[in-house]
């Protein structure tokens, strides 16, 4: 969930400047127009996080950012001569991907129970996620410009991979949640309170988080 954001969040981060400048802008007015979007995905990942927290749900806070970048990926994919638009298509690409990323690791990291298995599962999520910050290198070159037809395609199929991967991981843990449900009552013969706690997230009193 996290590699596939990894790659356009990246990509939009170092390429930001290029990609703008390709627009047909001179470089003080390209430098002037990449604050926006920056400043709007920082206000949509508030309310998005507070949202998530209030509801105490992850899934579809991390799924509408991801609808929302892919949108603004695929925008800037097939529209070409058309500043304003594409322009307008930053704003969704840079607000999707910075707004869902928090989202899903934290939703991983949640269902982690225990120091130990969250300490874990962070570090090997964020480490292997990063591997993607290389991908997003290559995928923007300059004999690509101004159209990046290869960096946003690539932005776009690991997007893809994001969603597909949320929904996997949805299904799995709602799956979880109801095998723990049935086998309540033999749980509770089986283990005591002591060993329950020291199993973190595979104690069969833990719910996952949706």
């Amino acid at each position: 969930m996290y590699l596939g954001l990894i790659v356009p969040a990246y990509g939009y981060a170092y390429f930001a400047p290029s990609i703008i400048q390709g627009l047909g802008h001179t470089s003080i007015r390209t430098q002037l127009l990449s604050v926006p979007p920056w400043a709007c995905a920082f206000v949509m990942s508030m309310l998005v996080a507070i949202a998530s927290d209030f509801f105490r749900h992850r899934f579809v806070f991390g799924l509408l950012p991801i609808a929302i970048a892919m949108a603004g990926f695929i925008t800037l994919l097939v529209v070409h001569n058309h500043t304003k638009t594409q322009y307008a298509a930053l704003f969704l690409a840079v607000m999707g991907a910075y707004s869902a990323m928090p989202i899903l690791v934290c939703w991983f990291n949640t269902n982690l129970g225990g120091h130990q298995r969250r300490a874990v599962g962070t570090a090997w999520q964020v480490g292997f996620g990063n591997i993607g910050g290389i991908i997003a290198v290559y995928a923007f070159v300059a004999k690509d410009a101004p159209r990046y037809t290869k960096g946003y395609s690539i932005c776009l199929a690991f997007i893809c991979v994001s969603l597909i991967a949320n929904c996997v991981y949805l299904f799995a843990v709602v799956h979880e949640n109801h095998r723990r449900d049935a086998g309540q009552a033999k749980a509770d013969a089986t283990f005591t309170q002591d060993e329950k706690a020291h199993m973190g997230d595979l104690n069969p009193d833990y719910r996952y988080l949706l």
